[in-house]
């Protein structure tokens, strides 16, 4: 008697394919694998050697998860609807597994004491000189009780890079620490930190060679020396899209560069008070404050003349941040934001927005949110 010609109980056939009797049970009921012969007094179920191959294949296709309706087709069809119907159920569960992972880390990103959403290592003394050059910038007084956020510094967390931002409507800060100075791991991500509590942690941060930064669902530490930890109180609310206002900024026409110390200088008297006006005609640079030329410091300028007013205070706080013996200003129109640049360090950027210079009223902000936070 030929090999596949001999029946094997349910159990038996069970044990040699790897699936459970009631599992074998439900295929007979589904017609997916009926048995080769059935006891008509006793209703036994009984299987040949013939039909290994198909129970092993069955069990493969319910172990991948794929469906009696899709797995009939591989056991049914022909070679190609097969194979349609294995690469199309490999493609979801790939996509299955994907969107699980995504739930799950996000599940563990909100338990206590879950995995760091991001961290980031940044030299002490980088982050003191960051927020330096920013925090001048955050608002104060009405504009900061109309707009909270605005009395803030942004922390950035991503692109290989922190970065600190500060606007008070009518002048932008954004310093980069970058891979020299700080490595970053993890998604991006970003926080509110009111400026008096950035003072205090620059203040603290200047005397470490280098600190650590963790955000994840708790909230936001800072790692020291020693495992000193501070955690910070982060501020709720929408900061204004400064990479919008950066990206719209139209080409420079008009080039001024300048010794930042000479102009300093001829922007602080106390003989005139109102804007101050800045005009090139030329290679000639002249300061001015109401109509009354009160300086000409040398400077190389490119374009055609411009004449373009400041608040003294503003521009003179802009100054004031960078670094270096020289200033670049970068004028697109005699009312647009001005980007106030360093040659000796790219990775600090300043816009300052002009006012009308006869008037003596404000000039167009920067931007802000929408609403008040």
């Amino acid at each position: 008697m030929d090999d596949t010609d001999v029946l094997m109980s349910i159990g038996a056939f069970a044990r040699r394919v790897g699936l459970a009797p009631s599992a074998l049970r439900f295929y007979d009921d589904c017609d997916v694998l009926p048995p080769a012969h059935v006891d008509a007094a006793t209703g036994y179920r009984y299987y040949s050697a013939a039909q290994e191959a198909r129970a092993v294949l069955v069990r493969w296709l319910r172990e991948a998860g794929m469906p009696l309706t899709d797995a009939s087709v591989v056991l049914g069809g022909t070679r190609a609807e097969a194979r349609a119907a294995l690469e199309a159920h490999a493609r979801r569960a790939r996509e299955s597994a994907a969107a699980a992972r995504t739930a799950i880390e996000e599940i563990l990103r909100d338990l206590p004491g879950g995995p760091p959403r991001a961290t980031a290592r940044i030299g002490g003394a980088e982050l003191a000189s960051a927020v330096r050059q920013v925090v001048p910038a955050v608002a104060s007084g009405p504009a900061a009780d109309e707009f909270p956020v605005l009395g803030c510094v942004l922390v950035e967390l991503g692109r290989e890079e922190v970065r600190l931002v500060a606007t008070d409507r009518y002048r932008l800060a954004v310093r980069a620490l970058r891979p020299s100075s700080a490595s970053v791991e993890g998604e991006a991500c970003g926080f509110l930190l009111g400026a008096a509590q950035v003072r205090d942690l620059a203040t603290w941060a200047v005397r470490l060679p280098d600190l650590g930064i963790e955000v994840d669902g708790e909230g936001v530490r800072l790692h020291g020396a020693a495992g000193e930890v501070r955690d910070l109180v982060t501020v709720h609310g929408t900061f204004p899209d400064y990479r919008l206002i950066l990206d719209g900024l139209p080409a420079a026409r008009h080039r001024i560069v300048a010794d930042r110390t000479a102009l300093r200088a001829a922007l602080v008297t106390d003989a005139y008070d109102g804007p101050v006006t800045l005009r090139t005609d030329g290679q000639r640079l002249t300061v001015a404050f109401r109509g009354t030329v009160t300086a000409a410091p040398a400077a190389l300028c490119t374009g055609p003349p411009v004449r373009v007013a400041f608040d003294p205070a503003v521009l003179l706080a802009a100054l004031d941040a960078g670094v270096g013996p020289d200033v670049l200003l970068e004028v697109s129109a005699p009312d647009g934001p001005v980007v106030v640049r360093s040659a000796d360090q790219g990775s600090f950027t300043t816009l300052v927005m002009p006012v009308h210079d006869e008037q003596r009223l404000p000039g167009r902000a920067i931007g802000a949110p929408a609403t008040p936070a």
